[in-house]
């Protein structure tokens, strides 16, 4: 029997416009290359920036040249279809709280970009049972003489680069996620107040998460 070559699509045309799948998958690749120990984390921050910034694909090529898994099409991003709220509108795009409270909590779609803002007042944002309508999440969070809690889930690559002034903002929940996990970037800054970001487990009951977080 006579060995035929493998049938490959062709590669996309460079200056095609790449789309949010096409960013994940990179995304993924650049993840599990860091977890392999190839690239430092600080490198993987600087090719996660590029790779959410990138409008094409000529743009998103150089960006896993130097690794293996570059070779040929990006792979799939392991359980995508478990985090992503395809085709869904986000459910809210911010959070305010002035001399009041608000909870993002639940079952609910995050937008790619969302504003917490808290004056004298709180607020609670819980990623662990949400749905993604984006690879990335940036989160902005002020509190000025006031609070916002937000909780990730353990599983997500998680950044904090706020500011506190007078203030905490607590960058310790800062780390990987798993492979094909969704990115929550979180900045802004605290005035006599806290933004305290926790990771906890998706697998604990709704009545402990309420109770003890």
């Amino acid at each position: 029997m006579t060995d035929l070559p493998e049938r490959r699509d062709p590669p996309p045309a460079p200056e095609l416009r790449a789309s949010d799948a096409d960013r994940d998958r990179v995304a993924a690749v650049l993840r599990e290359a860091a977890g392999d120990g190839r690239i430092s984390m600080d490198e993987l921050e600087e090719r996660l920036e590029a790779v959410y910034s990138a409008k094409t694909y000529a743009e998103l090529e150089p960006l896993t040249r130097d690794l293996p898994a570059a070779r040929g099409a990006a792979p799939p991003v392991p359980g995508t279809d478990a985090w992503l709220a395809t085709g869904e509108e986000p459910t809210w795009r911010t959070g305010i709280g002035v001399l009041s409270g608000f909870n993002r909590v639940g079952v609910w779609a995050v937008p790619r970009k969302f504003t917490a803002f808290a004056f004298w007042g709180g607020g609670k944002i819980d990623l662990r049972d949400a749905r993604y309508t984006s690879g990335e999440v940036r989160i902005r969070a002020i509190a000025v003489m006031g609070g916002v809690e937000i909780i990730a889930p353990d599983d997500v690559t998680v950044h904090v680069k706020g500011l506190g002034v007078m203030g905490g903002f607590d960058g310790r929940a800062s780390g990987p996620g798993a492979p094909g996990a969704p990115r929550v970037v979180i900045r802004g800054f605290s005035f006599w107040g806290g933004v305290n970001v926790k990771r906890r487990a998706r697998d604990r009951k709704r009545g402990d998460r309420e109770d003890g977080d």
